[in-house]
């Protein structure tokens, strides 16, 4: 019989192939064992705090990915309310409503220089030109002015003819009537230095100022003119220091803007005009 001292040692390979078989099978103390282990110890804590991180970021990452719609859909509402409000405003200015600052003075006192007026575009779409009407309108080719638009008191209306006479004031008849027919105008809006105009007589040259190559009338009849059917007189209140009518001619209906209906600058002369 052989000495078992003399039996083969295991090798390594099959301590290995064991170790296969049996590893498995540790008990829960041989796992603790293990755990307990400095390097198993150490690679287990940084694979959990690996772990940890990932979720972490994974979290923020989804949330980003959730804020990120709403912020974008929040700045393409914003940015929908203001061109809508733009475009708002762009409209009213256009065809409703819009300010005008008086930049001189021929409406003063009435209105003075530096004041803001509001201007309805739509007054005269759903009614007409009156007399006496602060009227806004395109200023004629060749008229001396800083602006495109003046802003002056309607005196004569399409078809009426207006005098200046040996008074000072001013006379209007319409269609169809002749001189003797002629009402001298009130206008309760002027002040007292403007109440009358200095003409001594029709043959004056503020009189005569009053015809012009657009009136109908001819030139001969001193100081008056005669519209057409589309055409307004105007004039400043200011009436000595105004370019108006008497300079630049009768107003197209076609150049009219719309009527000024309230002052809105200085506040404390806030108010209808």
């Amino acid at each position: 019989m052989s000495d078992p001292a003399d039996a083969n040692p295991l090798s390594v390979t099959d301590q290995t192939e064991l170790g296969d078989v049996f590893g498995p099978h540790l008990t829960s103390a041989e796992t603790i064992a293990l755990a307990d282990t400095p390097g198993i110890a150490a690679r287990s804590s940084e694979t959990s705090t690996n772990a940890a991180s990932e979720a972490e970021s994974d979290a923020e990452a989804e949330a980003a990915t959730d804020k990120d719609p709403n912020t974008l859909r929040s700045a393409i509402e914003w940015i929908a309310v203001i061109v809508s409000a733009l475009v708002i405003a762009l409209l009213i200015k256009a065809y409703i409503v819009q300010a005008f600052e008086i930049p001189s003075g021929s409406m003063q006192t009435t209105l003075n220089i530096d004041d803001r007026i509001l201007v309805n575009k739509l007054s005269y779409t759903f009614g007409d030109v009156e007399r006496g009407d602060l009227t806004v309108f395109s200023k004629l080719e060749g008229t001396q002015s800083s602006t495109d638009e003046l802003i002056k008191r309607v005196i004569a209306l399409p078809g009426e003819t207006v005098e200046l006479r040996n008074d000072g004031q001013l006379w209007i008849w319409g269609p169809g009537e002749t001189e003797a027919d002629a009402v001298r105008l009130d206008e309760p809006y002027l002040d007292a230095f403007n109440e009358r105009l200095a003409a001594p007589h029709s043959s004056d040259p503020i009189s005569l100022a009053l015809w012009d190559p657009r009136c109908v009338n001819v030139q001969g009849n001193g100081g008056r003119c005669t519209l057409d059917n589309s055409s307004y007189f105007m004039m400043g209140d200011n009436r000595n220091a105004s370019t108006d009518s008497r300079s630049f001619g009768p107003v197209p209906e076609e150049n009219v803007v719309g009527r000024a209906f309230l002052r809105i600058w200085p506040l404390n002369a806030l108010g209808g005009l």
